[in-house]
């Protein structure tokens, strides 16, 4: 992609909480794309930064949509 364009992509984020408090989020879309945080505010700019991080790689995320929670 040139430089100065900008893509846009709707991708979904997994949130859980692990047994010590954290929280986890992963992106299922971008492979290896996770931070975790000891706050839920501090979750949000670590996931935006390691997306954009995945992307900076020329990793395109895998086509994929939501079917379910069990």
């Amino acid at each position: 992609m040139p430089k100065g364009r900008t893509r846009h992509y709707t991708l979904t984020v997994i949130i859980e909480q692990d047994q010590d408090g954290y929280y986890v989020a992963t992106v299922p879309a971008l492979k290896i794309c996770y931070t975790q945080a000891k706050i839920f505010e501090q979750l949000h700019p670590r996931i935006k930064q390691v997306i954009e991080l995945s992307l900076e790689e020329e990793q395109e995320p895998a086509p994929m949509r939501f079917i379910a929670i069990q």
